[in-house]
C-alpha cells in the first residue's frame, strides 16, 4: 500500500519541481526581456538629453562669448522651445544670481520659470537652484538637478549650463524640462504599451509615467500567484536623482499553465485519496476474510471431529461434500467421493437396486423422517451397518440447493442387539423345557410378564 502512495507523492512533488522549473525559467527571460526593454528606452531618453544639452552647450557658449544680448538671447529659446517640446523654459542667470532674460515654452502655456519674470531681474528663490547654481559656479560643467514641482503638478528637471570668460565665471544658463513630456517623447512607444513606465526619483517616487497595480507578494513560489517583472535604471546624464523604472503588465498566469497545474495537483490528490481508501477497503476486507477463515476453520475442525459422518448432493444426485467421519466409515478419500454420482462406490453390489431407489425418493423429497438403515461397503470390501437421516439443504436465500445426509455406523449397537436377542431366545428355550410352571409378575401387580408352556397349560384359564 506504501508503495503506490509514495509513487504518487513523488510523481505530484515531481510535476511541482518541473512547474516550479518552467515558472522559474519563464520569470528569467520576462525578466530579461523588461531588461533590454528599459535599457533601450534608457538609452533613447540619454540620447535626448545629450542631444538637447549639446545644443544648449552652444547657446551657453555664445553667450559666453558675449555674441548674444538679451533679446537674441530669448529669440534663440524660442526656437529651442518650439523645437524641442519637452524643454519647459530658458533662462539666463549672471554671476549675482540675477535673471538676465527667460523665455518660457509657448506651446505648454507655462509662463516663465519659477523664481524669475519675463522683463525684470530678480534673484532666484529656489534652495535646489541656488545649490545647483553653487554647484556649476564651482564644478565649470553642466549640472542636472530635479527641482521641486510647478504649481500645476509638473515635475521639472533643472539643467544649468555655466557661463565663464576666460578668467572669472559669468553666471548659468538654466534650462527646463518637463518630465512628463520628456516621458512621451523620449520612452518608445513599443515599451510604454508592454510596460509601466515611469520616471522616478531617488526616493522611489513617481514623477511622470504610470505604475503598476501593486502585486501578490507570494511570489513565484506558488503556482497561482503573479510575479511582478520590473527593472530599473538611473538615466545616465542625470544620475540616480533620475530614474527610469518599468513594470510588466500582467494580470495573472496563463489559463492553460494554472489549470494544467490545478489538474495535475488534483488528479494526484485524488489518486492519493484513492490510495488510501483502497488501502482501508481492502484492510476491512482482509480482516473479514480473516473472520471468514477463522470461522471456516471452526467449523471445518467441528465437522472433522464429528464422528458422525456428513454427505451433501445436489439437486441432480452429484456428491458436493464429505467429511472427515465420511471418509474414514467408507475408507474413500474427499477427493474420490465429490463429484461422483450413483451408484456411488460405497454402496453394496447386491443393494444397488435398493439403494437406487431410495436416492430416487430422497431426490424426489420422499424422505423418511427417523432415517433408514442401510449396508455399506467399505474401499477395503467389508461390509457396516449404517442409519442415514435425510434433510434439505437451505441456502441463505432460503433456496434449496440440494440434500444433506448424516450417516452413523450402528454395526456395533446391531452386534450387541442381536447378543441380547439371542440370549433372550436361548433363556426363552430353558424355560420352555421345564416341567415346572414359570411365570414372572411385578411386585404388588397380577399382570404376568412371562409364563413358560407348562404355565400356560395348566393355568390356561
Amino acid at each position: 500500500m506504501l508503495a503506490p502512495l509514495v509513487a504518487v507523492l513523488f510523481f505530484f512533488a515531481a510535476i511541482v519541481a518541473a512547474f516550479g522549473y518552467l515558472r522559474l525559467e519563464e520569470m528569467e527571460r520576462e525578466q530579461e526581456a523588461v531588461r533590454r526593454d528599459v535599457e533601450y528606452a534608457q538609452q533613447r531618453v540619454r540620447l535626448r538629453l545629450l542631444e538637447r544639452q549639446e545644443e544648449l552647450v552652444r547657446l551657453a557658449q555664445q553667450v559666453s562669448n558675449q555674441e548674444l544680448d538679451a533679446e537674441q538671447f530669448r529669440n534663440r529659446a524660442n526656437v529651442l522651445l518650439n523645437q524641442y517640446p519637452e524643454l519647459q523654459g530658458l533662462s539666463w542667470i549672471d554671476e549675482r544670481l540675477r535673471l538676465r532674460a527667460s523665455q518660457g515654452n509657448p506651446t505648454l502655456a507655462l509662463g516663465l520659470a519659477q523664481g524669475a519674470t519675463r522683463n525684470g531681474i530678480r534673484p532666484a528663490k529656489p534652495t535646489e537652484t541656488e545649490n545647483a547654481y553653487a554647484l556649476a559656479r564651482e564644478l565649470r560643467q553642466p549640472i542636472y538637478v530635479q527641482r521641486a514641482a510647478s504649481p500645476d503638478g509638473t515635475a521639472l528637471l533643472e539643467l544649468h549650463l555655466p557661463l565663464h570668460t576666460r578668467t572669472s565665471f559669468a553666471g548659468v544658463v538654466l534650462a527646463e524640462y518637463s518630465l512628463d513630456t520628456l516621458y512621451r517623447y523620449g520612452v518608445p512607444s513599443e515599451v510604454s504599451a508592454r510596460y509601466a513606465v515611469s520616471l522616478r526619483d531617488s526616493r522611489g517616487e513617481i514623477l511622470a509615467g504610470s505604475s503598476a497595480p501593486r502585486r501578490n507578494r507570494a511570489g513565484p513560489w506558488m503556482g497561482w500567484a503573479t510575479h511582478a517583472n520590473e527593472y530599473e535604471v538611473p538615466v545616465s546624464p542625470v544620475g540616480n536623482g533620475l530614474v527610469l523604472h518599468a513594470q510588466a503588465y500582467r494580470a495573472s498566469l496563463g489559463v492553460i499553465g494554472s489549470g494544467l497545474f490545478w489538474l495535475v495537483g488534483t488528479l494526484s490528490v485524488m489518486t492519493a485519496w484513492m490510495l488510501i481508501a483502497n488501502w482501508r477497503h481492502t484492510r476491512r476486507r482482509m480482516q473479514a476474510q480473516q473472520a471468514l477463515v477463522l470461522e471456516t476453520n471452526f467449523r471445518r475442525a467441528m465437522e472433522n471431529s464429528m464422528p458422525t459422518g456428513m454427505r451433501a448432493l445436489d439437486l441432480q444426485g452429484r456428491i458436493t461434500y464429505v467429511n472427515t467421519a465420511f471418509c474414514q466409515m467408507t475408507g474413500w478419500s474427499e477427493r474420490e467421493l465429490v463429484g461422483c454420482t450413483a451408484p456411488f462406490p460405497y454402496w453394496p453390489e447386491e443393494d444397488r437396486e435398493m439403494l437406487a431407489a431410495r436416492l430416487e425418493d430422497e431426490l424426489t423429497g420422499r424422505v423418511t423422517p427417523g432415517g433408514f438403515q442401510v449396508r455399506v461397503k467399505r474401499k477395503d470390501g467389508t461390509l457396516f451397518d449404517a442409519r442415514i437421516y435425510v434433510s434439505p439443504l437451505i441456502d441463505a436465500r432460503g433456496l434449496q440447493t440440494g440434500w444433506m445426509t448424516s450417516m452413523t455406523d450402528i454395526t456395533e449397537p446391531n452386534r450387541v442387539r442381536e447378543q441380547l436377542y439371542a440370549s433372550y431366545e436361548r433363556f426363552t428355550t430353558v424355560l420352555e423345557a421345564l416341567d415346572a410352571s414359570v411365570s414372572v409378575a411385578p411386585l404388588g401387580s397380577d399382570e404376568l410378564l412371562f409364563a413358560n408352556k407348562m404355565y400356560r397349560l395348566w393355568f390356561s384359564d
